[in-house]
């Protein structure tokens, strides 16, 4: 970065007896432009750290380490919003509710989730099992343009959303508007 200036410049931390040798003040000026760059991450680290503000090439190492699905193409916008979402969606990855967050993060549309499986009550022993005794769960992507969406893409943000224990399907489905409008 040209005309970078150090916020501690060396030749004023040199010993008196430095102060007026020429060479030795030029050898820590050059000391003062690799470390200027240094400096100023340094005191601007927490803006790196915070999704809204971390520069864009920095931006993709926190997608990284954050655990976010993304593959890099999404618009500015939509990876730092990723990045600053990403510890709420890992507290309910495996969830209905985690898995519809993260396709609707990835594609910008709400999928129809359809599971095996339920939760119910009884007041006697041995009453009925809810749902399906196959385990089961389909994604379904209603958009209004099917072969704008990755259908593999759409697999691997499931694959990663999905309860652990549960096989898979995923479609990318065209959206049909009602008829008479």
């Amino acid at each position: 970065m040209p005309a970078l200036v150090s916020a501690h410049p060396l030749g004023e931390q040199l010993p008196a007896v430095y102060a007026d040798d020429d060479f030795a003040l030029r050898f820590v000026s050059g000391l003062d432009t690799v470390l200027a760059p240094v400096f100023t991450v340094l005191d601007c680290l927490e803006a790196y750290f915070t999704p809204a503000l971390a520069p864009e090439d920095f931006l993709g190492w926190l997608t990284d380490w954050v655990g976010t699905e993304l593959d890099g193409t999404e618009p500015l916008p939509l990876r730092r919003h990723a990045v600053a979402s990403a510890v709420a969606l890992h507290r309910v990855r495996g969830t209905r509710r985690g898995l519809s967050a993260a396709v609707e993060l990835a594609f910008g549309v709400r999928p129809r989730i359809t599971e095996s499986g339920g939760a119910t009550w009884s007041a006697r022993p041995l009453g009925p099992f809810p749902g399906s005794p196959s385990p089961a769960l389909h994604v379904s992507l209603r958009v209004p343009d099917p072969s704008s969406v990755d259908p593999y893409r759409l697999r691997s943000v499931v694959a990663a959303a999905r309860p652990a224990h549960l096989p898979f399907t995923a479609e990318v489905t065209a959206l049909t508007s009602p008829e008479g409008t």
